[in-house]
């Protein structure tokens, strides 16, 4: 049987994916995901055209960090949450939304 096994392939770039992802945000730090969810929350708001996606996502990701130290800083004041607490927080249920979306998506 010549040829490409697609389901492992399919396993073998995701983890893949997985592990790039993963460390972008450990050199970047967790503010890393903003990066992540913005574009595929604002994605949904405003379309794919790119000409408006692109400039949507820098502000909604500008507005969103702002927002997050907003809050980081006078939650619990005098003591301040870091930053990337606070967007870890909104970034992993994203992803669990997201990947979920997509493997029903797909029927499995």
């Amino acid at each position: 049987h010549m040829g490409l096994h697609v389901e492992r392939a399919k396993k073998v770039f995701f983890v893949l994916a997985s592990l790039m992802t993963g460390a972008t945000v450990a050199a970047c730090g967790l503010i890393g995901f903003v990066g992540l969810i913005v574009p595929h929350s604002v994605r949904l708001a405003v379309g794919a055209d790119h000409r408006r996606l692109v400039p949507a996502s820098a502000l909604a990701g500008a507005a969103l960090l702002v927002l997050a130290d907003a809050f980081a800083r006078t939650a619990i004041a005098p003591l301040e949450i870091p930053i990337g607490v606070i967007t870890a927080l909104l970034g992993g249920p994203f992803f669990l939304i997201l990947l979920k979306r997509r493997k029903s998506a797909h029927g499995r």
